[in-house]
């Protein structure tokens, strides 16, 4: 189930395109300014970007070139300009497709689906299960015992790591490095207060853990309630 960032500040117009998209299998997320949505595509990692260019804080053109800077994701732009130099000044600034409106829910599935066979999207991963966790990686979605969990989206990517790498015991460097994009080191306090959220969504306490455990002076484990040994740890 592909990703996709819907960058629309149109609020009619971007409740349609989710319904549309998600009837066709997509997962959605939404922004309504471009610096949300820059926001949202560096932090959420979506497979492709859907980007309007009349928006309320910056124009689109300009958010697509802030984007290429820091992410080569793809960018379907979608807007009412139709003049054939803005077309190709889009396409040069990296742009994978243009769509002008209005268009059909079909004909921008239709180019999603081009966009992404055509760069070799990889397949999504599939849902990752620690006990009674489930982590679906594609539609960013988290359940506890078959309830569904509202994560933040560093919550998610946090949980999701840790789920990569469930049974392990993995360092607050290594977090802080692949969560929060700090490979030279940041506040460990940083971790340990996301922890704390993350725990308390999940129904536990570090001094109660069930699914996540401390490992002094070295990391921390997802692991299943009933894994950990008698006497390891927390």
């Amino acid at each position: 189930m592909p990703h996709l960032l819907v960058i629309e500040d149109d609020p009619q117009l971007r409740a349609a395109l989710v319904r549309a998209l998600r009837a066709r299998g997509h997962a959605v997320a939404t922004a309504p300014t471009g610096m949300s949505g820059l926001d949202a595509a560096v932090t959420d990692r979506p497979d492709l970007v859907v980007l309007d260019l009349g928006l309320p804080d910056v124009d689109g053109a300009q958010v697509l070139r802030m984007l290429r800077a820091v992410s080569d994701v793809p960018v379907i732009v979608a807007t009412a300009r139709d003049e054939e130099p803005d077309m190709v000044a889009l396409l040069d600034a990296g742009a994978d497709d243009y769509l002008v409106k209005p268009f059909g829910a079909a004909q921008l599935d239709a180019r999603i689906k081009a966009v992404l066979r055509r760069l070799g999207a990889p397949e999504p991963e599939a849902p990752l299960r620690v006990g009674g966790l489930r982590v679906d990686l594609a539609a960013r979605d988290v359940s506890l015992d078959g309830r569904a969990l509202d994560l933040t989206p560093r919550e998610f990517d946090l949980l999701a790591h840790l789920a990569r790498r469930a049974g392990q015991v993995v360092s607050r460097r290594e977090l802080l490095a692949e969560v929060w994009q700090q490979p030279l080191g940041g506040a460990d306090k940083t971790v340990d207060v996301h922890l704390s959220w993350l725990r308390r969504k999940l129904g536990e306490t570090a001094q109660e853990p069930r699914y996540l455990h401390t490992v002094r002076t070295v990391g921390v484990k997802l692991a299943p309630p009933d894994a950990l040994p008698e006497g390891e740890p927390v």
